[in-house]
Protein backbone atom coordinates (compact mmCIF):
# COMPACT_ATOMS: atom_id res chain seq x y z
CA UNK A 1 0.00 0.00 0.00
CA UNK A 2 1.09 3.53 -0.85
CA UNK A 3 1.53 6.27 1.37
CA UNK A 4 -0.65 9.05 0.72
CA UNK A 5 1.28 11.34 3.22
CA UNK A 6 3.27 14.84 2.64
CA UNK A 7 6.56 14.45 0.85
CA UNK A 8 9.04 14.58 3.00
CA UNK A 9 11.16 17.83 3.08
CA UNK A 10 14.88 16.60 1.82
CA UNK A 11 18.17 18.77 1.79
CA UNK A 12 21.61 17.64 0.52
CA UNK A 13 24.36 19.25 2.03
CA UNK A 14 27.54 19.40 -0.46
CA UNK A 15 31.07 18.98 1.55
CA UNK A 16 29.32 17.82 4.20
CA UNK A 17 32.37 16.45 6.23
CA UNK A 18 33.15 20.27 7.70
CA UNK A 19 32.49 21.12 10.93
CA UNK A 20 30.22 23.88 9.80
CA UNK A 21 28.10 21.22 7.53
CA UNK A 22 27.43 18.57 9.97
CA UNK A 23 26.05 21.75 12.42
CA UNK A 24 23.52 22.59 9.44
CA UNK A 25 22.67 19.21 9.00
CA UNK A 26 21.74 18.40 13.02
CA UNK A 27 20.29 21.85 12.78
CA UNK A 28 17.78 21.41 9.56
CA UNK A 29 17.30 17.71 11.08
CA UNK A 30 16.06 19.12 14.22
CA UNK A 31 13.98 21.13 12.11
CA UNK A 32 12.24 18.37 10.21
CA UNK A 33 14.79 18.13 7.09
CA UNK A 34 15.78 14.62 5.67
CA UNK A 35 19.26 14.58 4.54
CA UNK A 36 21.39 13.83 1.70
CA UNK A 37 25.12 13.94 3.02
CA UNK A 38 27.21 14.04 0.19
CA UNK A 39 31.17 14.47 0.41
CA UNK A 40 34.03 12.23 -0.83
CA UNK A 41 34.90 9.17 0.48
CA UNK A 42 31.53 8.93 2.18
CA UNK A 43 32.44 6.28 4.20
CA UNK A 44 33.55 8.28 6.45
CA UNK A 45 30.20 10.19 7.34
CA UNK A 46 28.49 6.76 8.50
CA UNK A 47 29.25 7.61 12.26
CA UNK A 48 27.87 11.26 11.79
CA UNK A 49 24.51 9.77 9.45
CA UNK A 50 24.00 7.24 12.65
CA UNK A 51 23.98 9.93 15.10
CA UNK A 52 22.10 12.29 12.89
CA UNK A 53 18.98 9.73 12.65
CA UNK A 54 18.91 8.80 16.18
CA UNK A 55 18.92 11.85 17.25
CA UNK A 56 16.10 13.01 15.39
CA UNK A 57 14.84 10.35 13.32
CA UNK A 58 15.12 12.10 10.12
CA UNK A 59 16.53 10.12 7.18
CA UNK A 60 19.90 10.43 6.37
CA UNK A 61 21.36 9.07 3.05
CA UNK A 62 25.16 9.40 2.27
CA UNK A 63 26.23 10.42 -1.84
CA UNK A 64 29.67 9.92 -2.95
CA UNK A 65 30.42 13.45 -4.38
CA UNK A 66 33.84 15.22 -5.68
CA UNK A 67 33.27 19.19 -5.77
CA UNK A 68 36.24 19.06 -8.20
CA UNK A 69 34.88 16.58 -11.03
CA UNK A 70 33.19 19.92 -12.78
CA UNK A 71 31.82 17.00 -15.60
CA UNK A 72 29.92 15.27 -12.90
CA UNK A 73 27.38 18.07 -11.80
CA UNK A 74 25.35 17.79 -14.70
CA UNK A 75 23.68 14.35 -13.50
CA UNK A 76 24.30 15.36 -9.64
CA UNK A 77 20.58 16.23 -9.17
CA UNK A 78 19.53 12.87 -11.07
CA UNK A 79 21.63 10.71 -8.80
CA UNK A 80 20.46 13.01 -5.96
CA UNK A 81 17.22 11.60 -6.43
CA UNK A 82 18.59 7.72 -7.22
CA UNK A 83 20.58 7.79 -3.88
CA UNK A 84 17.13 9.60 -1.89
CA UNK A 85 14.03 10.87 -4.07
CA UNK A 86 13.69 14.18 -4.37
CA UNK A 87 14.74 16.91 -2.63
CA UNK A 88 14.35 20.52 -2.16
CA UNK A 89 17.44 22.71 -0.71
CA UNK A 90 21.01 22.64 -1.70
CA UNK A 91 23.36 23.85 0.54
CA UNK A 92 27.13 24.19 -1.00
CA UNK A 93 29.75 24.07 2.46
CA UNK A 94 32.72 22.66 0.38
CA UNK A 95 35.91 24.69 0.43
CA UNK A 96 39.79 24.79 0.48
CA UNK A 97 41.52 27.40 1.99
CA UNK A 98 45.93 27.14 1.61
CA UNK A 99 48.76 28.65 2.67
CA UNK A 100 49.32 32.08 1.37
CA UNK A 101 53.10 31.65 0.39
CA UNK A 102 52.69 27.93 -0.93
CA UNK A 103 49.73 29.61 -3.34
CA UNK A 104 52.48 32.59 -4.52
CA UNK A 105 55.13 29.91 -5.35
CA UNK A 106 53.08 27.11 -6.93
CA UNK A 107 50.42 27.21 -9.46
CA UNK A 108 48.74 23.87 -8.63
CA UNK A 109 47.91 25.10 -5.01
CA UNK A 110 46.45 28.08 -6.47
CA UNK A 111 44.69 26.54 -9.07
CA UNK A 112 43.30 24.24 -6.29
CA UNK A 113 41.34 27.41 -3.91
CA UNK A 114 40.42 29.37 -6.96
CA UNK A 115 38.55 26.31 -8.53
CA UNK A 116 37.28 24.80 -5.13
CA UNK A 117 35.71 27.92 -3.60
CA UNK A 118 34.77 29.29 -7.22
CA UNK A 119 34.42 27.05 -10.41
CA UNK A 120 33.05 23.89 -8.86
CA UNK A 121 30.83 25.64 -6.12
CA UNK A 122 29.37 27.92 -9.51
CA UNK A 123 28.88 24.81 -12.06
CA UNK A 124 27.63 22.51 -9.23
CA UNK A 125 25.17 25.26 -8.38
CA UNK A 126 24.62 26.13 -11.37
CA UNK A 127 23.11 22.56 -12.63
CA UNK A 128 21.19 22.37 -9.79
CA UNK A 129 19.61 25.68 -10.39
CA UNK A 130 18.05 24.52 -13.68
CA UNK A 131 16.68 21.52 -11.79
CA UNK A 132 15.13 23.64 -9.05
CA UNK A 133 14.07 26.16 -11.93
CA UNK A 134 12.10 23.43 -13.98
CA UNK A 135 10.32 21.74 -11.21
CA UNK A 136 9.51 25.37 -9.92
CA UNK A 137 10.66 24.29 -6.23
CA UNK A 138 13.87 24.27 -4.00
CA UNK A 139 16.25 26.59 -2.63
CA UNK A 140 20.32 27.14 -2.38
CA UNK A 141 22.16 28.25 0.60
CA UNK A 142 25.54 29.23 -0.69
CA UNK A 143 28.53 29.47 1.78
CA UNK A 144 30.89 32.46 0.97
CA UNK A 145 33.12 34.23 3.12
CA UNK A 146 33.89 37.57 4.91
CA UNK A 147 37.40 37.24 2.76
CA UNK A 148 35.27 37.48 -0.54
CA UNK A 149 34.33 41.63 0.65
CA UNK A 150 38.02 42.80 -0.07
CA UNK A 151 41.11 41.21 -1.01
CA UNK A 152 44.13 41.13 2.19
CA UNK A 153 47.63 39.84 1.05
CA UNK A 154 46.99 36.80 3.87
CA UNK A 155 44.16 35.12 1.61
CA UNK A 156 43.61 36.85 -1.48
CA UNK A 157 43.80 33.80 -3.55
CA UNK A 158 40.96 32.36 -0.96
CA UNK A 159 39.23 35.89 -0.95
CA UNK A 160 39.09 36.12 -4.86
CA UNK A 161 37.18 33.29 -5.05
CA UNK A 162 34.61 33.58 -2.37
CA UNK A 163 34.33 37.10 -4.26
CA UNK A 164 33.51 35.57 -7.11
CA UNK A 165 30.93 33.32 -5.23
CA UNK A 166 28.97 36.08 -3.90
CA UNK A 167 28.55 37.73 -7.39
CA UNK A 168 27.85 34.18 -8.79
CA UNK A 169 24.88 33.85 -6.15
CA UNK A 170 23.74 37.29 -6.11
CA UNK A 171 22.86 36.46 -9.97
CA UNK A 172 21.64 33.27 -9.28
CA UNK A 173 19.06 34.91 -6.71
CA UNK A 174 17.91 37.57 -9.40
CA UNK A 175 17.59 35.24 -12.08
CA UNK A 176 15.56 32.73 -10.05
CA UNK A 177 13.63 34.83 -7.65
CA UNK A 178 10.56 35.06 -10.29
CA UNK A 179 10.53 31.16 -10.20
CA UNK A 180 9.94 31.46 -6.37
CA UNK A 181 13.67 29.39 -5.63
CA UNK A 182 15.50 31.27 -3.03
CA UNK A 183 19.09 31.63 -2.98
CA UNK A 184 20.70 32.70 -0.02
CA UNK A 185 24.34 33.94 0.73
CA UNK A 186 26.03 33.34 3.74
CA UNK A 187 29.43 35.14 4.67
CA UNK A 188 30.68 33.95 8.15
CA UNK A 189 33.48 35.54 9.49
CA UNK A 190 36.32 33.10 11.65
CA UNK A 191 34.77 29.87 12.36
CA UNK A 192 36.69 26.69 15.13
CA UNK A 193 37.39 24.03 12.04
CA UNK A 194 39.96 22.08 11.07
CA UNK A 195 40.51 24.28 8.10
CA UNK A 196 40.69 27.44 9.76
CA UNK A 197 42.55 26.14 13.23
CA UNK A 198 46.21 27.26 14.13
CA UNK A 199 45.77 29.85 10.96
CA UNK A 200 47.34 33.16 11.92
CA UNK A 201 45.26 36.14 12.24
CA UNK A 202 42.31 34.68 13.97
CA UNK A 203 40.59 36.46 15.93
CA UNK A 204 36.33 36.76 17.09
CA UNK A 205 36.24 32.93 16.27
CA UNK A 206 33.14 31.48 16.40
CA UNK A 207 31.70 27.87 16.82
CA UNK A 208 29.84 26.13 14.32
CA UNK A 209 26.81 25.37 16.08
CA UNK A 210 25.99 29.23 16.07
CA UNK A 211 26.73 29.87 12.40
CA UNK A 212 24.81 27.02 12.17
CA UNK A 213 21.74 28.61 13.77
CA UNK A 214 22.28 31.64 12.22
CA UNK A 215 22.02 29.92 8.65
CA UNK A 216 19.08 27.95 9.29
CA UNK A 217 17.05 31.01 11.11
CA UNK A 218 18.15 33.51 8.01
CA UNK A 219 17.02 30.81 5.28
CA UNK A 220 13.67 30.14 7.34
CA UNK A 221 13.31 34.16 7.17
CA UNK A 222 13.89 34.28 3.80
CA UNK A 223 17.17 36.57 4.38
CA UNK A 224 19.43 37.28 1.01
CA UNK A 225 22.47 37.76 2.58
CA UNK A 226 23.45 36.81 5.94
CA UNK A 227 26.84 37.29 7.64
CA UNK A 228 27.49 35.44 10.79
CA UNK A 229 28.07 36.47 13.77
CA UNK A 230 26.14 39.40 12.93
CA UNK A 231 29.05 41.88 14.03
CA UNK A 232 30.83 41.02 11.15
CA UNK A 233 28.21 42.77 8.89
CA UNK A 234 29.76 46.15 10.52
CA UNK A 235 33.04 45.47 10.65
CA UNK A 236 33.82 44.65 7.33
CA UNK A 237 31.65 47.65 6.35
CA UNK A 238 34.23 49.96 8.60
CA UNK A 239 36.66 47.59 6.23
CA UNK A 240 35.42 48.21 2.47
CA UNK A 241 35.18 52.16 3.80
CA UNK A 242 39.45 52.38 4.14
CA UNK A 243 40.83 54.46 1.62
CA UNK A 244 42.83 52.20 -0.78
CA UNK A 245 45.68 54.67 -0.14
CA UNK A 246 45.64 53.50 3.57
CA UNK A 247 44.14 50.13 3.00
CA UNK A 248 47.56 48.67 0.96
CA UNK A 249 49.86 50.07 3.70
CA UNK A 250 48.17 47.84 6.50
CA UNK A 251 49.18 44.25 7.33
CA UNK A 252 46.00 42.59 7.00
Amino acid sequence: MTSDGPTPRRAVILGARSAIAQAVALRLAQQGWDLVLAARNNATLEPVAADLGLRTEQGVQLLEFDALDLDAHAELADRIRACAGEFHLAVCVFGHMGEAEAERLDTNQMVRTLTTNFTAAAVCLAHLANDFEARGEGGIIGIGSVAGDRGRQSNYPYGAAKAGLATFLQGLRNRLAPAGIHVLTVKPGFVDTPMTRGKQGMFLVAPPERVARDIVTAWEKSRDVLYTPWFWRWLLLVIRLVPERLFKRLKL
